[in-house]
């Protein structure tokens, strides 16, 4: 049983790290790499997000998904806090990800708070 809930805090771990990957990509794809404070916040937050995950997947603690969350809001407000709301490609790349990465955190700390949930 335990075994499950570890298995699942490692998936969402992955999927941070994934989304730590698009982060990091997405000025160059999206194409905002020629904007620097959209494309630094991308490349600063996807590097901390990225060590954060494989930082959990190698020894977890709590407080990993609890900055991945804070990071996840900050990704989601960033646009406005730093003035290039009006990029529509940064706002909506911030977003999304941002939301996503606050989700997975979120589910993350759910299960590490309600580990009957698994039973």
């Amino acid at each position: 049983m335990a075994n499950s809930v570890t298995v699942g805090r490692k998936s969402q771990d992955w999927a941070n790290l994934v989304l730590a990957v698009c982060l990091l990509l997405s000025p160059w794809v999206v194409g905002f790499a020629a904007e620097t404070v959209p494309a630094w916040n991308a490349w600063i937050v996807g590097i901390l997000l990225g060590a954060l995950a494989l930082a959990a997947l190698s020894v977890f603690a709590e407080w990993e998904e609890w900055v991945n969350l804070a990071l996840g809001i900050w990704l989601i407000v960033s646009p406005w806090v730093l003035g290039f709301d009006a990029n529509v490609n940064a706002l909506w790349t911030h977003i999304v990800i941002g939301v996503l990465a606050a989700a997975v955190s979120a589910w993350a700390v759910w299960d590490i708070r309600h580990p009957h949930a698994h039973a």
